[in-house]
């Protein structure tokens, strides 16, 4: 109730013309103030007129006027600027530290937007507005997208600066650690992860003039060196392993079965994502300053895109052989890996070093790449939204995982658009 009483009040959705004291007098709202989400009153700065006064200062607002007693505002001085309290049922006078009285209004929901909030909230359905979506303006829609978009990219900004305050700010290895877990393509990420942490950047640098030596470490670390094979090529990373083990003090993951490869195509076997990822490191070492120095987007795409070791042009798996061909990441990987990898470090680098021109290129590299092609964007794709690029597909992304699946219904633009209308 409160949280609604709240949304009210901040979009002005209450009658306009019907606002009065419990006193009688006449209530006009200059301006709501701003909202509060710490400790202290609601909504600060506040321009209201009562009666013949006009009044700055600070609301609040409860679902019950004694809520302001019960939760003791009235011993504490930090309410002591409120101007204006509101409340969905009043059942008491409310006064300062001093005894004074403090202006009340009876803030009443309109029939309307109680019906839409049942409409939208409480239905039992994923995206309660899906079929609605189509009765708002393509302005709206596209401006939301856009806020969508860099909230997405300022939320793993804060993932990433968080793995900077891990590793020493080392751009470097939080690449290191994002590309590598871009490898693992969904099912794979969080095993992918773990491996990158598992065996630190510089170990990579000091053995990359040997490919046979990553590609041994990053087996070896993802308990892939585990079995007693008779082929030469595994028995040489075995070898390599052993030597780099002691080299390092790696302490490999728990055991292979982390990976999976079950329904898993297998052009994407973290077998094959492994060898992939170890060519990158071994053809460019300086990845994360390439990337940085590099403004055509398909220069960047050439930097990933490196073919597996030779053994790999034969198998999947070191137990299957295929038929030859080279294991090189295609379109759909390396569209990935921009997404995922790329803009993101790009965007909080820029944010990090207050560099506008790194959040523009990222913006504008995920406004020239395909948009992703997955069952989130096909939902919104039915409602008539436009999915162009892959910024539309990660606004959308943000919108399903952030609003629609926790019923953050009154956060979001969608929301409030429906919530206004007369009729559900």
């Amino acid at each position: 109730m409160e949280h609604l009483l709240h949304y009210v009040w901040k979009y002005k959705l209450y009658s306009l013309s019907g606002l009065v004291t419990t006193k009688g007098l006449p209530v006009s709202v200059i301006d709501p103030g701003i909202q509060n989400t710490d400790a202290g009153p609601d909504f600060f700065n506040a321009k209201i007129k009562i009666g013949e006064t006009m009044w700055a200062g600070n609301v609040e607002i409860h679902s019950k006027a004694s809520d302001w007693f019960l939760h003791r505002h009235h011993k504490d001085k930090a309410y002591d600027s409120v101007i204006l309290h509101l409340a969905g049922t009043v059942d008491t006078d409310v006064c300062r530290t001093n005894g004074e009285a403090i202006p009340q209004v009876q803030l009443t929901i309109p029939l309307a937007v109680r019906k839409n909030i049942d409409w939208l909230i409480h239905r039992d359905i994923p995206i309660p507005c899906l079929y609605s979506i189509r009765d708002i303006e393509r302005i709206h829609i596209s401006s939301w997208m856009s806020a969508l978009l860099c909230e997405r990219l300022e939320r793993k900004t804060k993932d990433i600066l968080l793995l900077m305050e891990q590793y020493n700010n080392d751009w470097n290895e939080v690449f290191y650690i994002i590309l590598t877990r871009c490898f693992g393509f969904g099912l794979n990420n969080d095993a992918f992860e773990q491996l990158a942490k598992s065996l630190p950047l510089h170990a990579v640098y000091k053995q990359r003039s040997s490919c046979l030596q990553i590609e041994a470490m990053l087996f070896g670390q993802a308990g892939m060196l585990e079995e007693d094979e008779t082929c030469c090529y595994y028995r040489q990373l075995q070898q390599e392993y052993k030597f780099l083990q002691h080299k390092y003090g790696l302490k490999p993951l728990t055991d292979g079965a982390v990976f999976k490869s079950l329904r898993v195509r297998p052009v994407n076997f973290p077998h094959i994502k492994i060898a992939q990822l170890a060519a990158v490191w071994h053809h460019c070492d300086t990845l994360f300053s390439a990337i940085l120095n590099e403004d055509d987007m398909q220069q960047i795409k050439n930097l990933f895109s490196i073919p597996a070791s030779a053994y790999w042009d034969t198998h999947y798996h070191f137990k299957h052989a295929s038929p030859a061909k080279k294991k090189a990441p295609g379109n759909g990987a390396l569209t990935i890996i921009l997404i995922n990898a790329v803009a993101p470090m790009l965007f909080a680098y820029g944010q990090k070093n207050r560099q506008d021109a790194y959040c523009e290129r990222a913006l504008r590299f995920l406004e020239t790449i395909p948009p992703e092609k997955n069952h989130i964007t096909a939902i919104y794709c039915r409602a008539g939204i436009q999915v162009c690029n892959a910024g539309d597909s990660q606004a959308l992304i943000q919108l399903k995982k952030e609003y629609c699946d926790r019923k953050k219904c009154l956060h979001c633009r969608i929301g409030f658009r429906l919530l206004k209308r007369v009729n559900p």
